[in-house]
């Protein structure tokens, strides 16, 4: 079974272990308390059953949340990772356990090449494509925008957004194939009030709302919705990689609810819009954000 939390959110109102990573990706077997996957009592009901979904990120995080959860609803999972072999190899395990196909993509999403090569590998193995999650990001920390280097800012532009166009490119012939298929699209709370220490994430954030706005209004005629989530503080592997120790040791402790959010309490959005449960909502945005109050 995968990762089991007894109730949401269990001991989040603690502070965790002062801790960072190196470097991005951050890798989820390194962190101390592991995220929470799924709970315990989240019981599959063939939301998704006979459907074949493409994660990127979907080693850690969110994107593993969102293809365990997934699996649980029937489906079979094509995780994209760009390095995180040990976490990526746990997700599929993860999948496996329940009951469904997997399958591990490694490479770098902000190649176009490597996009058209992940979804010709996943109708390879599948033969269909009904759900695309575009889900992985990179963020950095810089104090100055003089800070942003040439070669991050570009960096992040290609893994965060640029992505998302490579990818739908590539899905597109084969989502236009499946009656109600979907794109979900992974922004955040900083696209709405700002991030001041994350001015390039932040501005890629802002640009997958307008990309998943545009893109459903591209596709309404055609049966494909396209929808997005914008998660407040979550606590997965970008988090340590991201921000020094004593910072992620207080991670969303300012937020309206006082803790961290659990990845298992944002991969049930992505169930709901990849099922027929949302089957009347394109264009649209989720926001587990802890309470956070935003437009949009």
């Amino acid at each position: 079974m995968a990762n089991k939390s007894k109730s949401r959110g269990a001991s989040e109102g603690e502070q965790r272990p002062a801790q960072s990573q190196a470097r991005q990706p951050g890798r989820q077997h390194k962190m101390e308390p592991e995220p929470v996957v799924v709970r315990e009592d989240y019981q599959g009901s063939s939301k998704l059953k006979g459907k074949v979904a493409l994660i990127t990120g979907g080693d850690s995080g969110i994107g593993r949340s969102a293809a365990v959860m997934f699996a649980r609803e029937g489906a079979d999972v094509a995780i994209v990772y760009l390095e995180e072999q040990q976490d990526a190899e746990k997700t599929a395990k993860m999948i496996e356990q329940e009951g469904q196909s997997s399958l591990l993509i490694k490479g770098d999403i902000g190649e176009k090449a490597f996009c058209q090569k992940a979804v010709e590998e996943t109708i390879s193995k599948f033969g269909q494509l009904d759900v695309l999650v575009n889900n992985a990001a990179e963020q950095h920390e810089a104090k100055e925008i003089d800070a942003i280097s040439e070669e991050q800012l570009v960096q992040t532009f290609r893994t965060n957004i640029f992505s998302m166009f490579f990818l739908t490119q590539a899905a597109l012939p084969h989502l236009r194939k499946q009656k109600g298929s979907t794109i979900i699209n992974t922004t955040s709370v900083t696209a709405y009030r700002g991030s001041p220490g994350l001015l390039d994430y932040s501005s890629t954030k802002g640009a997958i709302v307008a990309f998943t706005r545009s893109l459903s209004q591209k596709l309404a005629a055609e049966g494909i919705r396209v929808n997005a989530v914008a998660p407040g503080p979550i606590w997965t592997p970008l988090i340590p990689a991201s921000f020094d120790a004593e910072k992620v040791s207080k991670f969303g402790g300012d937020s309206p609810l006082g803790r961290a959010g659990q990845p298992s309490e944002v991969g049930t959005c992505y169930v709901f819009l990849a099922s027929d449960d949302s089957s009347y909502m394109t264009g649209q945005v989720l926001h587990p954000n802890g309470g956070e109050v935003i437009n949009g």
